[in-house]
């Protein structure tokens, strides 16, 4: 997988301002209320992918392209609400963004082992470790974000080593996401770095 939060030289205090104080009603609830559907509709997918998967060992294609969409715009969202970019999100799976790449290998066959596995013992190998630590680094992402706020309203900038940690936090939590949705066979690493 590929996860890449492009770091900006610069920040526009004008729009750190208007996301920080509105930016819950001009960004999240517009696509929060469409993301919601397209959630359930995702819901819909995941649940017969699991048929597909355990009955022919591939994920279709077309649902795993659906998925990924839905990550990026996710992701596109975050990215400005977390103050790691300026400007706003596109609505839509297809859409792009200069500023975020995601890029996730479609498998070409997955193993229907592994999969069963994550259905009944899922929470206790993946849940349990990986939800234990990402609870602890959201809530330092948390008070980096808060942070961030006035670092960027005085400095116009972002130090690239919080926008690292913030960006990791997010890449890490899709790791685990792709895993337990059946969308990879790679169990996620213990860390928010890029890995090749």
């Amino acid at each position: 997988m590929k996860f890449h939060i492009e770091h900006q030289e610069t920040y526009s205090r004008g729009e750190v301002l208007l996301r920080t104080f509105f930016g819950y009603i001009y960004i999240a609830l517009p696509h929060m209320f469409i993301l919601l559907f397209v959630n359930m509709w995702a819901s819909i997918l995941s649940f017969i992918a699991f048929f597909s998967v355990l009955f022919t060992g591939r994920y279709p294609q077309s649902f795993f392209e659906f998925q990924v969409g839905l990550i990026r715009w996710s992701t596109r969202l975050s990215a400005r609400l977390m103050n790691l970019c300026d400007g706003y999100p596109a609505f839509g799976i297809n859409a792009t963004d200069d500023q975020i790449d995601i890029q996730v290998e479609y498998p070409e066959s997955l193993s229907r082992g592994t999969l069963l596995l994550r259905v009944f013992f899922g929470a206790l190998y993946v849940g349990i470790p990986h939800g234990f630590i990402l609870f602890f680094r959201y809530l330092a992402t948390m008070f980096l974000v808060s942070l961030s706020f006035w670092v960027i309203l005085f400095t116009g900038k972002l130090p690239a080593s919080w926008h690292n940690f913030v960006t990791g936090t997010l890449r890490w939590a899709t790791r685990v996401n792709l895993y337990m949705s059946f969308m990879t066979d790679t169990y996620p690493p213990f860390t928010g770095k890029e890995i090749e």
